[in-house]
């Protein structure tokens, strides 16, 4: 039996080159290599068909760059679908049920001022905080620790969070040091500072609770108005105050920062329990206390917490 070979096709260099550019091409696409088509392609085909083969390919799959322009989807609003349509003059996006006035035109904004802001508007969007505690599996709310220096709220508050995040429910931490390293650095310890940094804290904690989030706030806060003023920026219900009712001198002991000292030595002015007052609640939600002899663990303490969240259905959506 005879043996048919395949006849050798000549190419000029310059016709080489170019196929190289289209197997550089080809390979950068994800499409097979010349090489790899013309080793599984058989004894008795030759480069040419090969080169034919890629061609069906690429026009088989690979749409003009028009085609593919005129298929892309418009979304709008996390939305898509047909309702979208867009302007040829002016490429605006254009819906019938849109409701962002910027965008549609159907809406009239009225602005208003707010403290020294002016000429402001509240926009509304239709996903809602019932939307994303609906996603998160949970309800938003702001958790409020309060007491002396020395407390304990900071290390409540991590083994709080510690213990959410193995239920598998979102929290964040709103911690008084913490908070003065970025958005409070320019406040002081001084009186109407200290009133500035939990009122821009009450609000962040608002909106965290707003998205759905258990947000921890953890700081002295020692004047019941004050604290008062940041419950009032949430919905009935979802300011969640803890009181850490530890004793001054239990707190003065631990000292860990070295700040009573320093306060007793006349170093630092206004430091709250020596020379200035701190108000304990008088209705909060949960009282942690600790008083002479072993003390309970920070986990022990946070389960407390955690016992309220679960009863007040806080860990369901």
């Amino acid at each position: 039996m005879s043996t048919v070979r395949a006849k050798p096709v000549l190419m000029s260099s310059s016709s080489s080159s170019g196929l190289e550019s289209l197997n550089t091409g080809f390979t950068k696409l994800g499409f097979i290599h010349f090489g790899e088509l013309s080793n599984n392609v058989g004894v008795g085909l030759d480069r040419k068909l090969c080169i034919s083969s890629v061609s069906n390919v690429r026009s088989k799959f690979l749409q003009p760059i028009k085609a593919i322009e005129d298929s892309k989807t418009t979304y709008l609003n996390g939305k898509k679908g047909d309702n979208f349509v867009r302007n040829s003059k002016d490429s605006e996006l254009q819906s019938s049920d849109c409701d962002c006035p910027g965008i549609s035109g159907n809406k009239t904004i009225k602005v208003s001022s707010v403290g020294k802001s002016t000429n402001i508007a509240w926009h509304d969007c239709s996903v809602g905080k019932l939307d994303r505690q609906q996603l998160l599996q949970q309800k938003g709310c702001v958790i409020w620790i309060t007491g002396l220096s020395g407390s304990g709220k900071s290390t409540v508050a991590c083994a709080l969070s510690r213990r959410l995040n193995h239920k598998g429910k979102l929290s964040y931490i709103l911690d008084g040091d913490n908070v003065r390293h970025g958005l409070n650095r320019d406040l002081s310890f001084k009186a109407e500072d200290r009133t500035e940094n939990i009122r821009r804290i009450g609000e962040v904690a608002k909106l965290f609770s707003d998205a759905g989030v258990i947000c921890i706030a953890s700081l002295i806060s020692p004047y019941r108005m004050e604290r008062d003023a940041c419950r009032a920026l949430v919905p009935d219900g979802e300011f969640i105050e803890v009181f850490m009712d530890v004793p001054l001198h239990i707190c003065e002991a631990r000292d860990s920062k070295g700040l009573y000292k320093l306060a007793r030595a006349g170093k630092i002015k206004g430091f709250t329990g020596v020379d200035d007052p701190y108000e304990p609640p008088l209705n909060s939600e949960i009282v942690i206390q600790v008083k002479d002899g072993p003390c309970s663990s920070p986990f022990d303490m946070a389960d407390q917490v955690v016992s309220y969240l679960e009863e007040k259905g806080f860990l369901r959506a």
